[in-house]
C-alpha cells in the first residue's frame, strides 16, 4: 500500500519550509530513504503497480482441465511448459483440487 499524495506533499513542504529530515521521518513516521526519493520526485503520485506477465494462461488451463480431466500435472507441466508447482498452485487458485472433481 503507498503512501497517500496529501501525506507525501505534507512531508515535502515541511522539509522544504526548512524541517530536517530526520525530524519529518519521525514526525510522519516514514524512512529517510522515502523522504529522499519523495524529494527528488518529479512527481508525487504513486506509480502504478506494473503488470506480471504470467507465463501460464488461466483461461487456456481451465480449457486444457476440460479437455482432457484425467491428465496428471506432470503432463500438463509438459504440454504448458512450466514445472509441476506451477501448474499445481494455478489449479489450487483456481478452486479445482482433485482430478476426479466436475470442474465445470
Amino acid at each position: 500500500m503507498s503512501y497517500s499524495v496529501d501525506l507525501r506533499e505534507r512531508v515535502v513542504g515541511y522539509v522544504r519550509g526548512g524541517g530536517g529530515l530526520t525530524e519529518a521521518a519521525r514526525l510522519f513516521q516514514v524512512s529517510r530513504p522515502t523522504l529522499y526519493r519523495w524529494l527528488g520526485a518529479p512527481d508525487l503520485h504513486p506509480r502504478p503497480a506494473k503488470e506480471r506477465r504470467r507465463k501460464l494462461d488461466k483461461a487456456s488451463l481451465l480449457v486444457h482441465v476440460r479437455d482432457f480431466p484425467e491428465a496428471l500435472l506432470r503432463e500438463r507441466a509438459a504440454h504448458f511448459g512450466v514445472t509441476i508447482n506451477a501448474i499445481w498452485a494455478a489449479l489450487k487458485k483456481l478452486a479445482i483440487t482433485k482430478k476426479n472433481d466436475p470442474v465445470l
